[in-house]
């Protein structure tokens, strides 16, 4: 928590829950022991050194002081921080300050961590090498809950839970999401003025969804053969280049977006009824 913050306890509006069997309204003091939070914003105290924010963070988790050492050195060689351990925070890279807060969500060891957008604003590299720390944290045994907005995130994960505007719309292994609630068939297509080709595409009977897929497009279909064939036709009578129009396996976004316009389908159609 940095100087600025102010800790507020916010009481729920409804519901109930439980973290590591305890009650999330009755028991919160009980819980934060049993806890770790990272947050998306970085939070540490950039005027120390990183030794110093360990030693600072072990104080306030009442780290008895026979292990406090021990819990410092695991958590400068996990994070590979050891070199840096006299660095001030504040000149560290961005990729070098999550592994700080990731070693000081975990320095009291709880057996549940929680991972706010942990790799936003990092760069691929140092985000991969911060999975692998996750990684090795969910061998060791604790569970790890991760919020990202990156899809390909989200397939390193073992159950996800997919959110749309504040609602939960799927939750399963991303080998069950891509085969229970994905039925149709992705069509991946490569093409010139993709952003034209998908307009005309929508429109096509055989497509159920169309959506821009990095430089080209992901179309949902009910069937392949027909599909595929109804998409290239188009391209060529409206003069398009394509140089790719082929099934793939859907990725985690086809099945989000896939979801989602599902979603909103069926919320347009229940407004219709009210009318």
């Amino acid at each position: 928590m940095s100087r600025s913050e102010v800790a507020v306890s916010l009481k729920p509006s409804g519901g109930e829950g439980t973290v590591a069997g305890l009650d999330v309204v009755h028991q919160t003091e009980m819980i934060k022991p049993h806890i770790g939070y990272m947050s998306q914003k970085f939070s540490l105290y950039e005027d120390l050194t990183v030794e110093e924010n360990i030693d600072f963070y072990g104080g306030i988790y009442r780290i008895p002081r026979h292990k406090k050492t021990e819990r410092k050195e695991w958590v400068l060689r996990m994070a590979d921080l050891t070199q840096h351990r006299q660095s001030l925070t504040g000149t560290l890279a961005s990729g070098w300050k999550q592994r700080l807060a990731l070693g000081c969500a975990v320095l009291h060891e709880p057996p549940i961590i929680f991972l706010d957008e942990p790799t936003s604003g990092v760069d691929p590299l140092s985000r991969r090498g911060f999975w692998s720390l996750i990684y090795e944290l969910a061998d060791s045994g604790v569970t790890v809950f991760v919020t990202t907005h990156y899809m390909e995130e989200a397939e390193y994960c073992d159950r996800l839970g997919l959110i749309y505007r504040g609602a939960l719309i799927a939750v399963g292994t991303p080998g069950e999401l891509k085969t229970k609630y994905m039925h149709d068939t992705v069509i991946d297509v490569g093409c010139e003025r993709p952003q034209e080709a998908m307009e005309i595409l929508a429109d096509l009977p055989e497509i159920k969804e169309a959506a821009l897929f990095g430089k080209g497009l992901h179309l949902v279909a009910e069937e392949t053969g027909g599909a595929v064939s109804a998409v290239r036709n188009a391209l060529q009578e409206h003069g398009f280049e394509f140089y790719r129009v082929e099934k793939i396996r859907p990725s985690l976004e086809d099945v989000f977006v896939s979801l989602i316009e599902a979603h909103d389908r069926e919320q347009r159609a229940q407004r219709e009824v009210k009318r």
